[in-house]
């Protein structure tokens, strides 16, 4: 098995789907991991769509040009109305949902990764025509997509995938 850094160093964005479907039970797994997600207070305000419907997938792909030829997708979001709110931050009631999201999306990712599953995290979508399409609540906040699947040949990762800052670049002691 691999380590947790390891799989963190080695997992890339995936740009290339084939046409096949993520398996049921690894699907079930990879939500599982963003369930088991820490959030702020424990109030796990996460709504996962899973479009794996073809119409749901051409709605999906017709709001943005990043979906990869992905056959199924994961459409994070969370509940505001359950969300834990900040009341000491500058911006008063500064919600958690988007960082809970985040964390949920993070673990689903590298749980599809560990399975063999690839993925890319994709924010560049249209929010409103995606609340209108797929008739979401007004409480409902969309946060990000993950195109989920299995790499094509040319699924590879970019050329840019390893390069990091150094830590003293990005790490600061106080």
């Amino acid at each position: 098995m691999t380590d947790f850094l390891t799989l963190c160093r080695e997992r890339y964005s995936v740009r290339s789907f084939t046409d096949r479907k993520v398996e049921p039970e690894k699907l079930e797994k990879i939500l599982e991991a963003g369930r088991v997600a820490p959030t702020a207070v424990n109030f796990q305000p996460q709504v996962i769509y899973v479009l794996q419907s073809p119409d749901s997938v051409s709605r999906m792909s017709g709001v943005t040009p990043y979906m990869f030829g992905a056959p199924q997708a994961l459409l994070v979001c969370y509940d505001e109305n359950i969300c834990w709110k900040n009341r000491k931050h500058e911006v008063e009631g500064h919600p958690s949902g988007e960082m809970d999201t985040t964390i949920v999306l993070t673990q689903m990712m590298l749980q599809a990764w560990e399975l063999g599953v690839g993925s890319c995290w994709v924010c560049s979508f249209d929010f409103k025509r995606t609340r209108e399409l797929f008739n979401l609540p007004e409480n409902i906040r969309p946060v990000a997509l993950l195109p989920i699947g299995y790499a094509a040949a040319d699924g590879v990762a970019s050329d840019r995938h390893g390069r990091r800052r150094p830590l003293e670049e990005t790490v600061r002691y106080l």
